[in-house]
Formats: structure tokens, sequence, C-alpha cells
């Protein structure tokens, strides 16, 4: 009887493991009734019975293991649903702390830079503190798990010793309430990505299936956010190539733009427009030294072109090809002008806008691409400029040497090239020899080809400058030249002696001598810097100049005086003569012209309102002493 019973118990067991069995995860069927049939079955055989608990706990077990598996699944699916790397880390955390049923999860992110792990982000933290923390490797139970790669767990971390703890961390731990902690490093390959950890407020402890589990979840959360890094610096990388693109694109349209002005034989003046349209900014175009060749839109007033210049110089060196940002009104941008190697110009721009502006007055790519066009072919229209002003300007040195290199009237042929020039060689002209530093000589002789336009020529002569103008007046000519030295260009200085007005058919060697000789004169007289012609040079003038103009040099000096006399009957020229011939005495002049002193005293004084300040000066008074001789010598040759 009894061994029915115990056939009839193990029968009983089997067919509720068998239903266990059948019915899967959803099961309702009371585990109350196992335990009690394995417990009848134990009374009678305990082996059996014990086997039939282990059954049924590795059947449990393999449900729990499946629903998992099934959870991982359905995490799996999701992670790859979310748009970006903010929503995956939420995703991560929310799944854990509900896999895993703590209190609390949260993810650290590693810092290649810092070489530290930082809180990325948390699920059912109350702590900022906790939220904001950071992690150096080998701190605190997460510092441990990113330097080792390995999961570590604990019950109880305030006083577990196994590791390193500091004050931030613990102040951190015990604000959020945190006893229990479960970490696990996310890898993928060799790759380290971070830390994932679930905790709890009580003494719960971790066991190798909840590590298991988290792990399971930390490998796929890896995964998810390496591809989700990954997918963004792609979307990044898409995103700048569209950008490189449409700013070639840009730059390419602006460059056919530039094209289209130069092949419609536009010039620097026209490119300056093009760009400054294009930026809706100003554009200032500036030769070699400096000057402004062309402008477009407001260029500010107070833009001090030479230290942008300067600027832009130490930036990008003469070679430089890029816009360089120098600090002045508005923002500005600078690029060198350079072809084959050569330096030709200055682009100077700002005051951009528009919508494809940068911020922070930066250009974007596509507004550099077209600046750097721009600059390419304003080089290349300033080389052909330059080429062509280079041959005209070796036919009109060439040309005026000719004239300068002929004794008395030039050659019929010399006056048919000129001609082709545009020199009327028939008109009144002036000619002016200017010396400076040789360094100088080039721009000293751009300067004056611009005076004279095409109606006039311009060479090198000798170590001088020397010019062919179109005019009749060579001191004023000749000043428009002339500059001193000073003290930020000590080497500046430049003296013109000129000539004029002549007819250049009729020769010019007598002016060229003449011009020379008053340059020499000045340099002579230390006044150097400054311009002047041989009627300028006062008693030195009429020794210098190849036809003295004696009465017009009296009437300069005199001329005042004279009409005075002429004019009133007075006798100031014949005061003059006595005062100087009585070495300067008003009392012994005054007693060759029989007069009192008083009289001479104020005649002198008259003189000295008609002559102006300083005519008792050494200098002035030679002026007036050799003057008077001339005047005398003049009056005895009409007696005559």
């Amino acid at each position: 009887m009894r061994q029915d019973v115990g056939v009839h118990t193990v029968l009983d067991l089997l067919r509720l493991l068998a239903d266990r069995t059948d019915e899967g995860v959803g099961s309702d069927a009371p585990g109350d009734d196992l335990e009690r049939t394995a417990a009848e079955l134990a009374a009678s055989q305990p082996e059996a019975g014990a086997l039939a608990l282990r059954i049924r706990a590795a059947m449990d077990a393999g449900r729990r293991r499946e629903s998992e598996l099934a959870a991982l699944v359905e995490i799996a699916r999701d992670l790859t649903s979310e748009p970006d790397s903010g929503s995956v880390h939420d995703a991560i955390v929310r799944r854990a702390r509900a896999l895993l049923g703590t209190d609390l999860a949260y993810l650290t992110l590693y810092d290649a830079e810092r070489g530290d792990t930082y809180m990325r982000v948390t699920s059912g933290s109350v702590s900022r503190r906790f939220q904001s923390l950071r992690l150096p490797l080998g701190a605190g139970l997460g510092g441990l798990v990113a330097a080792s790669r390995t999961p570590h767990w604990t019950g109880r971390y305030a006083g577990d010793g196994r590791y390193r703890h500091t004050t931030e961390i613990d102040t951190a731990v015990a604000e959020e309430g945190i006893v229990a902690i479960c970490g696990t490093p996310l890898l993928v390959a060799d790759e380290f990505v971070g830390v994932l950890f679930a905790a709890n407020r009580s003494a719960r402890p971790f066991g190798p299936d909840d590590v298991a589990l988290l792990g399971s979840l930390a490998a796929l959360a890896a995964v998810s956010i390496v591809q989700t890094r990954r997918l963004a610096d792609t979307a990044t990388a898409l995103d700048a190539l569209r950008g490189a693109h449409a700013a070639i694109a840009e730059a390419a349209d602006a460059h056919d733009r530039f094209a289209g002005v130069v092949l419609e034989g536009g010039d620097v003046a026209d490119i300056a427009e093009a760009l400054g349209r294009l930026l809706g900014g100003w554009v200032t175009v500036l030769d070699l030294d400096g000057t402004p060749t062309a402008r477009h839109g407001p260029v500010p007033d107070d833009l001090d072109t030479t230290a942008a210049l300067r600027r832009a110089g130490r930036e990008t060196g003469d070679l430089g090809g890029r816009p360089v940002a120098v600090p002045c009104a508005g923002g500005a941008w600078v690029i060198a002008v350079i072809a084959g190697g050569q330096r030709l110009g200055t682009l100077l721009l700002g005051g951009i806008g528009g919508p494809g502006a940068g911020t922070d007055g930066e250009l974007s790519a596509a507004q550099i691409r077209t600046v750097e066009r721009a600059g390419m072919v304003t080089a290349l229209v300033m080389l052909f400029t330059q080429r062509a002003d280079e041959t005209d300007r070796l036919d009109r040195a060439d040309a005026l040497d000719e004239l300068l290199a002929a004794v008395g009237p030039p050659r019929p042929a010399a006056l048919t090239r000129v001609s082709g020039l545009g020199i009327s060689a028939r008109r009144p002209h002036v000619l002016l020899v200017c010396r400076c530093a040789p360094g100088r000589r080039r721009a000293v002789a751009r300067e004056a080809a611009a005076l004279g336009g095409r109606s006039g020529l311009v060479g090198e002569r000798d170590g001088a400058v020397v010019a062919l103008l179109p005019g009749d007046d060579p001191g004023a000519s000749g000043a428009r030249l002339a500059r001193p030295a000073s003290t930020q260009d000590p080497d500046g200085a430049v003296t013109v002696g000129a000539a004029g007005p002549f007819r250049p058919a009729d020769g010019t060697d007598a002016a060229l001598a003449e011009a020379r000789r008053s340059v020499e004169a000045l340099v002579a007289l230390d006044r150097v810097g400054e311009a002047a012609a041989a009627s300028d040079l006062g008693f030195a003038g009429l020794l210098l100049g190849e036809r003295p103009d004696v009465a017009g040099y009296v009437t300069g000096i005199l001329g005042p005086v004279a009409e005075h006399d002429e004019r009133r009957g007075s006798e100031l020229v014949r005061t003059l003569e006595a005062y100087y011939a009585a070495g300067a005495s008003p009392t012994r002049a005054a007693a060759t012209l029989h007069v009192h002193v008083n009289t001479v005293a104020q005649r002198l004084e008259r003189v000295g309102t008609l002559l102006g300040p300083g005519w008792q000066e050494p200098d002035r008074s030679l002026e007036v002493q050799l003057a008077l001789r001339l005047h005398r010598l003049g009056g005895q040759g009409r007696e005559r």
C-alpha cells in the first residue's frame, strides 16, 4: 500500500513539472502544489524529492533567462530606433533600471582628453552633485571598473575597503543615498566607451545573474553608442562635404563672374566692384606701394592701410595666398595679390554681410574661396597691366633719351616718334631732374608719369629721374614731386631741379643742363627735398641759368621799392644804396644824403614794410645789395 502511495506521489510530481513546462513563462500553476508534492515524496524518498526541487529551480532559471533574453532583444530593437545619442543614453539607463529592478541606474562615458569618466545620464537620481560627478580612473567603484575594464559590485559601498574612496565621490554617493552598486564596462572590441551602473538605496547584494544581465545590457549599449557616434560623425562629415561642395560651387560661380569681367575688358576697378557686390561689403585695391588704385563701397575714413599691410605682411609674408583678418574699423581682411611669385598689390576688404557671412566678423568658407579667386584674377589683370605699362614705360623712356641726346633741335624721326606717344613737341613743356635714393627712383618715376599722363615722358638718366611734362610753370611742376625726408622715412627726400617753359621741338639740351644745375644748386645750398627753377634760386639762378633774366631778378627783389619811388617820388632806392655803402650805418648814410638821421630811419622802416620782414638778414641782405648793383648797372646802361 505504501508503495502505491509513493508511486502516486511521484506521478503527481511529474505531472506538475510537465504542466509547468508546457504552460511556459505565463504559467499560473501554483508553486505551492509542486513544493507540497515534493515534500510528500521527500518523506518516503528524500533523494527523489530533492531532485524534484532542483529540477524546478533549473526550470525557473531557464524561464528567467528566457524572459531576460526577450527583454534584451526588445531593448536592442528600441536602441536601434533611437534618433540620436542622447535618446540612446536615456533608453539604456531607463531599461537597466527596469530590467534589474533597482532604485536607480546611471551611465558614465569615457573622456579621452581628460583621462576620466563623467556622468552622462541618470535614471532615479535626485542629487545634482551626483549627476555632475566625474570619476578619475581607479577612484571609487566606477573608476576601478574603468581602469580594470572588468565588472565590480558591492552590497555596501561605504564600508568596502576594496575601493579607493575620495571625498568628492563619497559625498555624492552619500547625498544620493546609494548603498549597493554594480558596475560593468561598456566595451566594443578594444574600445572602452564607459560604465553602466545599477544601484540601490538599501543593502541589496548583487548576484552573478544580476552582474551577467547588466553586462549583457552593457554590451548592447556599447555597440549602440559606438554606432550612434559613427552615424553622427558620418552625418557631420556629409554636412561638411555638402558645405565644401557648396563653397566650391559658389567660388566657381564667382570665378566665372570675374573671368567674364576680364573678358569684357574690365580692369581692377571692375573686379573690386564685382567682389564688393558678391560679398556685400567694401573693397579697395592697393598697388605695391600701398596706394589705392580702385575701390568699391564705403571704405572707412579711418582705415589705416599702412598698419593693415604691415599686419598682413607679418601674418602671410609676400607669398601668402589666403585672406588674413586685420584689426581696423568694422573688421577688415587682407589678401596679397601675387603672380609668378611676385607681389603686385593687395586686396583690402571689409563690412561684409549677406546670407553667406560668417559669425563674429569671420568669413565663411565660400567667401574665403571667393576672395581667393578675386585675388587670383586681380593678379592676372595687374600682371597684364604691369607688362603693358612696362612696355609703354620703356618706349617712352627710350623716346625721351633720344630727345635729350640731341644737340639742338631733334631729328624729324624723333619728333614723329614722340608725337605717336601723345607728345605735342611744339607746345610749352617743362623739364624736371629729380634726385632721390636709388630705391625710390621707380616710385618717383611712376609719380611723375602720373602727372604727365599720356602727354609726358619719364626716364632715368645719369642716376636721376628726368621728366618732360606739358606746362609753363617749372617751379610748380617740380613742387608736386619734391618732398623732404622724415623721421619715418629718412631716405624719402626728393630734390627737383626744373627748367622751362620751352618747346621740345626746339631742343632739350639747354633745359636739361639748366635743370641739372638747379638741382645741384639746391643740394649745395642745403635745400634737399625742395624744388626750384633757376629763377627761384636768386643770384644763384643768375649764375646757373642758361639765359639769365637780370631784369626779372632785380624786379623780383627791388620791385616794390622801385615802384614806390616812381609812384611817390621818394628816394628809397637811393637811401638803400647809401645805407649799404655806409656799412649799414643810418648815421653815416644820413650824412651822405644830407638829411637828418630820423629821415633815414623812417625811409628804412618803409623799405622793411615793402620788402617784408627779414630783409636785413645776411642772405636777404646779400640779395638786396646784388639787386642794387644790377639796378645801378642797368640804369647806367640805359643812360648810355
